[in-house]
C-alpha cells in the first residue's frame, strides 16, 4: 500500500530541536516557521511573516531544493480557506492552511507548535526568550483550541490527517496525537482510522454550517492585513464562531480508544 504524503511542520517550542534527531525518517516536504529553520538543516520551505526581522533569515538558500514563503504566497491560499479572521492570525495557523494548499499532503504533522507558555521552566522558546505571539490581544485569536479545530476540519474535509507530534502534556492544538514513528509507518490504509474518528467529532453538514455563519458575517480581508480593519470585527461574534468550532470537537477520553485510532490531545 502506498505511503501517504507526510508534511512536517516545525515551530519554535522549546522541545522542537528533538527533531533535529530524528534521523531514518522520511518527510515528503519540511516546513519551518519563522526561526525554526535553525533546527533541521534539510528544511524545503520556511515561511515567515512580513515584519519578521531581515537577519533573522538564512543566510544560504539553495534555491533548487528551498523556498522562502512570504505573504506573497501565503496571503492568497489562506484566502482560499476564508481568510485571517477566521483561521486565526498566527503563523502556526497560517502555515497549516498554506501547507494544505500548495503542498496538499495526506499527513500534516505539527511538532513545536503548541502555544504553551505557561509555567516553563527557562527558555520560551528553543532559541531563548520571545514574545508568546499568539497571545495577544487579539479578536482573531480568543481561542486557539477552536482555531486549530478549524484547522483540523477543513484539512479533513480534503482528506488530510492533521496530527501533532509533541509529547508535552498541554497543548493549545486539539489534533490527535501521534509519535514520529507512528507517522513514519503509516501507509494510506491507516488513515482509513481517521474517517471513524471524524465521524464522531463532525458531520460535513455542521462544518458547513460554520462556515455559513462565518460568510454571514463577512469578516473577509482579501489583504490578509487584518489588523487594519480590526475595528470592524465584534469579538463576541467571532467568540461566537469559535464555539461552534469546539462544540464539533468535542473531547474523546484516550483510554476508551482502539489502538487503531488517533489519540487526542486534551485541550488546555
Amino acid at each position: 500500500m502506498q505511503k501517504p504524503k507526510i508534511t512536517l511542520i516545525l515551530g519554535s517550542a522549546p522541545d522542537v530541536v528533538d527533531a533535529a534527531s530524528w534521523s531514518g525518517f522520511e518527510f515528503d516536504n519540511i516546513v519551518a516557521i519563522n526561526n525554526a529553520w535553525h533546527v533541521r538543516d534539510d528544511w524545503d520551505y520556511l515561511i515567515y511573516p512580513e515584519d519578521f526581522p531581515a537577519d533573522r533569515l538564512p543566510i544560504a538558500v539553495n534555491p533548487q531544493i528551498q523556498k522562502l514563503i512570504t505573504a506573497d504566497d501565503y496571503v492568497s491560499i489562506q484566502n482560499e480557506y476564508g481568510g485571517f479572521v477566521y483561521a486565526g492570525g498566527t503563523m502556526a495557523f497560517t502555515a497549516g492552511y498554506w501547507a494544505l494548499g500548495a503542498l496538499k499532503p495526506d499527513v500534516l504533522a505539527f511538532f513545536g507548535c503548541d502555544m504553551i507558555y505557561e509555567n516553563l521552566e527557562g527558555k520560551t522558546h528553543f532559541y531563548g526568550d520571545g514574545t508568546p505571539d499568539p497571545l495577544r490581544k487579539d479578536p482573531t485569536l480568543q481561542s486557539l483550541e477552536a482555531k486549530s479545530a478549524r484547522l483540523m476540519h477543513m484539512a479533513a474535509a480534503q482528506k488530510c490527517l492533521t496530527v501533532n507530534l509533541s509529547a508535552r502534556d498541554n497543548t493549545r492544538l486539539v489534533f490527535p496525537r501521534m509519535t514520529v514513528e507512528e507517522v513514519a509507518q503509516m501507509r494510506r490504509c491507516d488513515l482509513s482510522s481517521w474517517a471513524s474518528f471524524q465521524r464522531r467529532t463532525a458531520t460535513q453538514s455542521a462544518i458547513e454550517t460554520v462556515l455559513k455563519r462565518e460568510a454571514e458575517l463577512g469578516y473577509f480581508v482579501p489583504s490578509g492585513r487584518y489588523w487594519e480593519e480590526a475595528a470592524n470585527f465584534d469579538a463576541n461574534a467571532l467568540r461566537e464562531v469559535d464555539a461552534l468550532w469546539l462544540g464539533l470537537t468535542p473531547k474523546i477520553d484516550p483510554e476508551a480508544q482502539t489502538n487503531s485510532e488517533p489519540r487526542r490531545a486534551k485541550a488546555s
